[in-house]
């Protein structure tokens, strides 16, 4: 059976990269690169691997990239420090693996997340399919900003089993990442050629909070689906808002 690396990017996760690891214990080899954690990350990710590497922040795609050259094994499975292999995922990834279909390069998951306590079904979030399992020589990462893709080059299979997602445990921790995420999203618009204009910034949140709360149905998710929805058009009309001001740079 073709062995298996995993590959996890962090930056200051001391209260998520324990349980991330543990739950990959059982891989051949774990990759794991800090964008210079100044808490315990590190010290804690080489309790589980050798191979812990410090990098300079240049952003998602090339972290991931980086990690993924690091690998040693034809097969890897990237994640974030605050997602969770669950034993169900385990087993069909390794079933996968051992019944080997050459025409396979990649395998989607099912991302089972969670926000604010609450397990999203809908919103659009669930089972919100994302390749994660894929042969190294047939996939690689864009370097966006953010949002980066994995582009792979081949067949993509499906595996059913959910991967666990912990995004917000609170509003705290989303609005921490939120100034960094929108800033990060608007010079990525710049750098397509995007020009700002009222109707981008008035019109695509509205559009955002109508698809997630009534299209796909999040009002069923309670008041945290409604929390998401309400903040999900707050950082589209943000981003838009930073567009305008960098424009203005």
């Amino acid at each position: 059976m073709p062995e298996l690396s995993v590959v996890v990017i962090a930056k200051n996760e001391e209260k998520n990269i324990g349980d991330c690891l543990s739950s990959v214990g059982w891989a051949d080899e774990i990759v794991v690169v800090d964008a210079g954690s100044t808490d315990k990350t590190i010290a804690l990710a080489k309790k589980f691997t050798k191979k812990v590497f410090v990098q300079p922040w240049s952003g998602y795609g090339a972290a991931r990239n980086f990690g993924v050259k690091k690998a040693t094994n034809d097969w890897v499975f990237w994640m974030d420090a605050d997602e969770r292999m669950t034993p169900e995922l385990q087993n069909e990834i390794l079933r996968s693996l051992q019944s080997f279909n050459a025409n396979v390069v990649a395998y989607q998951v099912a991302r089972k997340a969670f926000f604010m306590g609450r397990w999203i079904k809908h919103c659009g979030w669930y089972p919100g399919w994302v390749t994660r399992l894929f042969k190294k020589e047939s996939g690689q990462f864009t370097e966006n900003r953010v949002h980066e893709q994995l582009k792979v080059r081949g067949q993509v299979g499906r595996i059913h089993a959910d991967l666990l997602h912990f995004t917000d445990p609170d509003l705290f921790h989303y609005f921490e990442k939120f100034n960094r995420y929108t800033t990060l999203a608007a010079e990525e618009l710049i750098q397509q050629g995007e020009r700002f204009s009222l109707t981008k910034l008035f019109l695509n949140p509205a559009w955002m909070f109508i698809k997630m709360y009534f299209l796909r149905r999040g009002f069923l998710d309670g008041l945290q689906g409604l929390i998401l929805c309400v903040l999900s058009s707050a950082y589209v009309f943000t981003k838009y808002a930073k567009l305008w001001e960098k424009s203005r740079e």
